[in-house]
């Protein structure tokens, strides 16, 4: 079997509390209401991003108000939290002048982004998939972020 159908059946069976599966379309729906509703708040409009672990969009959500540079920029931020195994707000910190990874975006043709928006979903320290969020200021679009992966974990035994 390959390692892409395991990771498919492992999200599958990881359930929350109500009986939905990590990434099913119910649950997703929830998490993407959670954002829609923070992004409301800050009346700001993006584009948000779910995946799984193997950083393939599950379900990606343009709200009708973003920008249409987001519909690049989340896809490649939840990509970016799983491939660095970390939020997207701290990996500039490692690509600066004189940083231990200095010059990775370039090496990686703009696929890595390094500002906030992207978070990794970690299940007892495995990455389980991410989320992306981007159409705001950074800060914005963290705040957002947070409040989409924070419905997605909710209720994981």
């Amino acid at each position: 079997m390959a390692i892409e159908n395991i990771l498919t059946e492992v999200q599958q069976k990881i359930v929350r509390l109500d009986g939905t599966s990590l990434l099913e379309r119910k649950a997703l729906d929830r998490a993407l209401d959670a954002g829609v509703k923070r992004a409301n708040e800050l009346n700001v409009g993006v584009t948000f991003c779910i995946t799984d672990a193997n950083a393939n969009p599950v379900i990606i959500y343009h709200m009708p108000n973003a920008n249409l540079v987001s519909l690049e920029l989340a896809p490649k931020k939840a990509w970016s939290a799983i491939a660095m195994k970390m939020p997207t707000k701290e990996i500039s910190s490692q690509i600066q002048p004189g940083a231990p990874l200095y010059e990775m975006e370039t090496m990686l043709d703009g696929k890595l982004v390094s500002f906030a928006g992207g978070i990794p979903l970690i299940i007892k320290e495995s990455i389980v998939g991410a989320v992306g969020v981007s159409g705001g200021a950074v800060e914005e679009d963290q705040s957002i972020c947070e409040a989409v992966v924070n419905q997605v974990l909710e209720g994981i035994n």
